[in-house]
């Protein structure tokens, strides 16, 4: 995942960074910003929405909109007239789905079901062991959008954000900062990170973290997102070897780690992280989808090795396989 090079600054001092970390939806969040007096306000900003859209998208919860959603999904093709938030957030995964070719796919959520993934990480790690088979994917063009917030879906599908929502979060959260708050902002929701407003002279600093925690990397940026997509955290033991949560929609199986974890740049953390995901769903073509688009990243194998793509900035301590 992607980590932030800065300390907490001192509030007082001028023309410094300032940072601050809270949990919500399942991680840990960070905001940074340039004038620290904003910093207070930006945090409660960033929790309050992270609660809403909680209580809107989330898969797990069972008063969620989109649980509901789910259950009348269950018995037969469904409609539903979507809030306003969880139709931003369904456009968003549509966005995704229309980059990617279908890639990266909204509609798996039976599929991680079916390998595991029926409740938060924790619980399903609990397990001694379950078996996990591939899962129906009905797929992204099933579903109809329609006026006024109309949403149709076939029965039994099960639409799943989590390849989407915590980017489309980053790109949120730092958008109302930016129309709120003076100075500028870093949002990072669990390495998907956005930024907006001010710069700092130097960029903002970003590490590139292993699973371990391990530094692999330090990059800046400045007006740009950037995202990290792993196959090594969200992992349990299933009957047939260890599951991640990246589901390839074409087969409805756990997609086959042949990267740890993608880091890509985008002009938005949604775009960063529909690449950095349909990079792990190709496997061995993914070098080549990200070169034939131009998008900068560095991918790394399960031994750690990197290849580099799109002009993503080598250092001399890196070596890319050739």
């Amino acid at each position: 995942m992607a980590a932030l090079a800065y300390e907490q600054a001192d509030a007082t001092e001028p023309d410094s960074v300032a940072s601050a970390s809270f949990r919500a939806i399942g991680t840990t969040n960070e905001i940074l910003v340039t004038r620290p007096e904003s910093l207070a306000a930006a945090v409660a900003l960033a929790s309050d929405y992270l609660r809403e859209l909680d209580a809107t998208c989330s898969r797990f919860r069972p008063d969620s909109e989109l649980s509901k959603f789910a259950a009348q999904a269950a018995e037969a093709e469904t409609t539903w007239y979507a809030s306003p938030l969880l139709l931003d957030y369904l456009h968003a995964a549509l966005y995704a789905a229309e980059l990617t070719d279908g890639l990266v796919d909204f509609t798996v959520g039976s599929a991680l079901i079916s390998t595991g993934y029926d409740q938060d990480v924790d619980a399903v790690r609990a397990r001694a062991e379950f078996h996990a088979h591939a899962g129906d994917v009905p797929g992204w063009q099933q579903v109809v959008f329609g006026s006024l917030g109309r949403v149709s879906v076939p029965q039994g599908t099960i639409i799943d954000l989590g390849a989407t929502a915590k980017a489309h979060a980053a790109d949120q959260i730092a958008r109302l900062l930016a129309l709120h708050l003076p100075g500028g902002f870093l949002v990072n929701l669990g390495g998907d990170i956005a930024t907006s407003g001010e710069v700092p002279a130097d960029g903002w600093s970003v590490g590139v973290e292993a699973a371990d925690g391990t530094e692999r990397q330090a990059v800046a940026i400045t007006t740009q997102a950037i995202t990290t997509s792993s196959t090594q955290l969200r992992t349990w033991k299933t009957d047939v070897g260890v599951a991640h949560h990246i589901i390839d929609p074409r087969t409805g199986a756990t997609a086959r780690a042949v990267w740890g974890q993608v880091s890509c740049v985008a002009a938005t953390a949604l775009e960063a992280n529909a690449a950095s995901t349909a990079a792990l769903v190709l496997a061995d073509d993914a070098v080549d989808w990200l070169q034939a688009r131009g998008i900068p990243a560095r991918l790394e194998r399960l031994d750690g090795t990197p290849v580099f793509t799109g002009g993503w900035p080598q250092t001399d301590n890196e070596q890319e396989e050739k």
